[in-house]
């Protein structure tokens, strides 16, 4: 569809409108000759979007600035990594004064901090009344990114509106799941009630930040309205993307409880913790003694966000391992 939309292919049926300049992200490394340099690749793409030497010149310094890759971009594309592809063709996508900006999810190779600068630059975009279609299967940066959002399966248009509304939509009737879960408590017989949670680092104080790597407690708050005993706290990680990441309980660490009616907390310590930088979720769960019975459960009960830290790592989690030479 985005193809269509920057001409790049015809429509079988139908027509595109646009107005003013289109400038769009594609396929990984799409308008990119591979043995030219950065630089030269700047000015072809320049060229391409309809902007003149003189422009492109007006305009280098800032396109290589916010790419991060200076001390690369005399080196031929063919031996750059796809992180470097997709900060360089952004960076020139969104410094051609566009009208229209066109991004597919080739977004998602890049790291966290690149993520972060392209989402501010998007936003700046909207504020000034331009044009962004994004395709993506990210729901978190959806929500945040988008006022209308496209619901399409298999080619086939199934709703179009709000993007909160389209977002449950999917979610309820694609995935099957029920949206409440995402922030509000879902059930509860009432014996305790999760109130909170706190991120804590490693000396005890409220951690402002953390990193792969740290070592943090979670504090959770609840208040009995009556003695449980043997109760089974909980709790789960979930990605902003809606991936499950991890799950423990209290249970699994052999740890029995008394809980006296009034309030009080239990933490759950973490020597490392070993994900990969962006935004978590927490769900906090009880449950009775057989694990059977819900006690409460409440989902996105808490989030925070994870810098990058050591040991550096790819995909969700790290093994935390030692590499050793052989002797």
């Amino acid at each position: 569809m985005l193809k269509v939309m920057a001409r790049i292919l015809r429509p079988d049926g139908g027509s595109i409108t646009t107005r003013g300049k289109v400038s769009a992200l594609l396929e990984l490394g799409a308008g990119f000759h591979p043995e030219l340099s950065g630089r030269e690749n700047v000015y072809l793409n320049g060229a391409i979007l309809g902007l003149s030497r003189r422009e492109i010149d007006a305009r280098f310094d800032e396109i290589v600035d916010f790419s991060g890759i200076e001390q690369f971009i005399d080196a031929p594309v063919k031996n750059y990594s796809s992180g470097m592809y997709v900060r360089l063709g952004f960076a020139v996508a969104i410094n051609v004064d566009p009208a229209v900006l066109l991004i597919d999810e080739v977004l998602a190779v890049g790291d966290q901090e690149f993520q972060n600068k392209c989402t501010e630059k998007i936003s700046q975009f909207r504020r000034e009344g331009r044009t962004i279609v994004v395709v993506s299967h990210a729901l978190s940066s959806v929500r945040e990114l988008c006022d209308d959002v496209a619901l399409i399966e298999h080619g086939r248009l199934i709703q179009v509106g709000p993007a909160v509304d389209t977002i449950d939509h999917y979610l309820t009737e694609i995935l099957s799941i029920d949206p409440a879960t995402l922030g509000i408590a879902r059930r509860s017989t009432g014996e305790i009630q999760l109130q909170g949670v706190e991120l804590l680092g490693e000396s005890g104080e409220l951690a402002g930040a953390v990193a792969l790597g740290d070592s943090v407690t979670f504090r959770f708050h609840f208040n009995a309205l009556k003695p449980v005993s043997d109760p089974v706290f909980g709790m789960s990680l979930t990605s902003s993307d809606g991936v499950l990441v991890t799950g423990t309980n209290s249970r699994d660490q052999g740890l029995s409880l008394e809980i006296s009616t009034g309030p009080g907390w239990i933490d759950l310590a973490v020597p490392r913790l070993l994900v990969s930088s962006g935004k978590y979720h927490v769900t906090g769960t009880i449950y009775d003694a057989t694990q059977m019975t819900p006690i409460h459960e409440v989902g996105d009960l808490y989030a925070f966000d994870v810098a990058e830290g050591n040991p550096k790592t790819s995909g969700i989690t790290s093994l935390g391992g030692t590499w050793r030479a052989g002797e």
